[in-house]
């Protein structure tokens, strides 16, 4: 995870079937940490509602074959139930509730190294015409960078 590039996704350890489940090392240094919280570092609730939202705009990706960008349009139903620390691998799993009409919703959660629930939330991602081919030829190798599998990212590998 690379916190100050918001590149939250390490690993996508599946997908398909309209579910993804994928990898995030929180690390054991980042500037983050030196604000939140000094002498008890915390990842930023914000970071993980990032980490679930980015896992689902893989998930959406993958399902339309990169022809759209997912965008976080809003967050409902969001729970934080426990912190995380420096260091934790976690999972972060999304499973496609619904989609159309230029809208994608997801169920969203993280769980931690011991299985325990550490958040969820349900997500609504715009997806939009990619608004720049940088951007899309940059999600395509950061898909392939992550394991994206080829045939759920419409050939991305």
């Amino acid at each position: 995870m690379r916190l100050e590039y918001f590149q939250m996704i390490d690993r996508v350890r599946a997908c398909g079937g309209g579910a993804i489940t994928a990898e995030a090392r929180v690390p054991e240094a980042s500037p983050v940490f030196e604000g939140h919280f000094p002498g008890h570092p915390l990842m930023p609730g914000v970071l993980l509602v990032e980490a679930m939202a980015q896992a689902s705009g893989y998930l959406i990706l993958a399902a339309q074959g990169f022809a759209r960008m997912p965008f976080l349009a809003g967050v409902r139903e969001a729970k934080l139930r426990r912190f995380v620390a420096p260091g934790m691998v976690l999972t972060v799993e999304a499973r496609l509730v619904h989609e159309g009409s230029g809208y994608a919703v997801t169920a969203a959660s993280i769980v931690g190294p011991d299985g325990g629930r550490i958040c969820d939330a349900e997500l609504t991602l715009r997806t939009l015409p990619f608004p720049a081919p940088e951007l899309a030829a940059a999600m395509r190798a950061r898909a392939q960078e992550i394991g994206l599998p080829a045939t759920a990212a419409g050939g991305v590998a």
